[in-house]
């Protein structure tokens, strides 16, 4: 089993259970060092995609998963890391039970571009169902978004 740290949709157990039906939540904590955006507009449905950079005076946070190797390559072809969309990342997430080092996924393509108000409550819908605080959620919910689809 590897970690893999979730900061988007598949912060939300009950799609990861879905998505890795053999992949436990392990803990939850924060990418320090890092900032939640969106980019990739361009290959976005209705708008950017969520991904994180790096930004010294941030933190973005996470739900830790144990992924096996095979739901590893499930995982992958639900994230589209074939097609070169997204690549991943190695980072170190910081945990009530200690640092924890994981591997995540991160947008190849530009920072950029607003994601489509649905999108926007999915993820906020998924970063409260793993119990972020509520300002977190509250601050996602109260981000710049498309108001309608392209």
């Amino acid at each position: 089993m590897t970690a893999y740290a979730a900061y988007g949709t598949n912060l939300d157990p009950a799609r990861m259970s879905e998505r890795c039906p053999h992949s436990p939540l392990q803990t939850t904590g924060w990418l320090t060092g890092w900032r939640l955006t969106f980019g990739g507009e361009e290959h976005g449905w209705d708008g950017a995609l969520a991904t994180i950079v790096p930004d010294p005076l941030e933190q973005v946070f996470v739900a830790v998963y144990d992924v096996t190797p095979a739901d590893e390559v499930d995982l992958d072809t639900w994230e589209a890391a074939d097609s070169g969309l997204y690549r991943k990342t190695k980072v170190r997430v910081s945990t009530l039970i200690g640092e924890v080092v994981a591997w995540t996924y991160v947008i190849d393509a530009y920072e950029g571009g607003l994601p489509s108000a649905s999108y926007l409550g999915v993820l906020a819908d998924a970063a409260e169902a793993a119990d972020a605080p509520a300002d977190y959620v509250a601050a996602m919910r109260r981000r710049p978004c498309r108001s309608t689809g392209l």
